[in-house]
């Protein structure tokens, strides 16, 4: 294979990933998981270690398409001629996890209501629900530090997500790590609905009925199984592109 053939091949590979993380900006913003102009979304460019990309710091994610995504350093540095502004700092998190987890391809951050509630909670995540008990054992907890600019913080959030798909942010919010950017945002989908199922259910003040421990640790494990079968992931995130193709299809301009 000619040195030509593999820069077309590995521009092709860019350009799917800028259209698949275009499309989770926008589902993000179409589920309501948004916080305005802030936190981020990252995925890692196929074919040049440590480059990634980023939405334009200052768009509203309802208008990032494929080709308005910056390409990154692993210190947040622009490369390239992109005319679009970064913002390094919101990327100490997501820099953090890209750097120690080779398997996370694609790591999502966000501030939504119920995340940020249960993060409040001394307990985080209860086993509620089936959908909570998807988490069971698979997810992390990093104490809140403050802002997250201190590039020190890396090695600890490193530490507390260790080989887990995602960790509750103390008072700050969710992250999910995945293969694919598919994946991260599957993960994202759910540990968000579980949290807003936790928050309507403790709004009842009624007694909880809670799975003992034994099945909350089943649960978990098939769980952990299945999140090695890629099949019923490509028809939800096919399923998940035809909502967006129906609904504005720009995100992959």
């Amino acid at each position: 294979m000619t040195v030509t053939t593999l820069n077309i091949e590995t521009r092709s590979a860019e350009w799917e990933q800028r259209v698949e993380l275009a499309a989770c900006y926008r589902l993000l913003a179409h589920y309501k998981m948004t916080d305005l102009i802030y936190t981020h979304s990252t995925v890692r460019v196929p074919g040049e270690p440590g480059h990634f990309l980023i939405n334009p710091y200052g768009y509203r994610w309802e208008e990032i398409t494929a080709s308005s995504l910056v390409k990154i350093d692993v210190d947040g540095n622009k490369v390239g001629d992109s005319p679009h502004r970064v913002n390094p700092a919101g990327f100490t998190i997501h820099s953090a996890v890209h750097m120690a987890r080779h398997d996370a391809a694609c790591v999502i951050h966000t501030h939504t209501r119920a995340g940020m509630a249960v993060s409040v909670t001394k307990d985080g995540l209860m086993p509620l629900s089936q959908i909570a008990l998807q988490f069971y054992g698979r997810l992390g907890t990093h104490d809140y530090e403050g802002i997250a600019l201190d590039l020190d913080e890396r090695q600890r959030i490193i530490k507390d997500l260790g080989s887990f798909c995602g960790v509750i942010l103390r008072n700050h919010g969710l992250l999910t790590v995945g293969r694919t950017v598919a994946e991260a945002f599957s993960l994202m989908f759910y540990l968000n609905m579980a949290c807003e199922v936790q928050v309507a259910t403790l709004s009842m003040g009624t007694p909880l009925v809670i799975p003992p421990k034994e099945v909350c640790e089943r649960v978990g494990a098939q769980y952990d199984q299945m999140a090695f079968d890629d099949g019923d992931l490509k028809l939800e995130w096919a399923a998940h592109l035809r909502l967006l193709d129906t609904l504005d299809p720009s995100y992959r301009s």
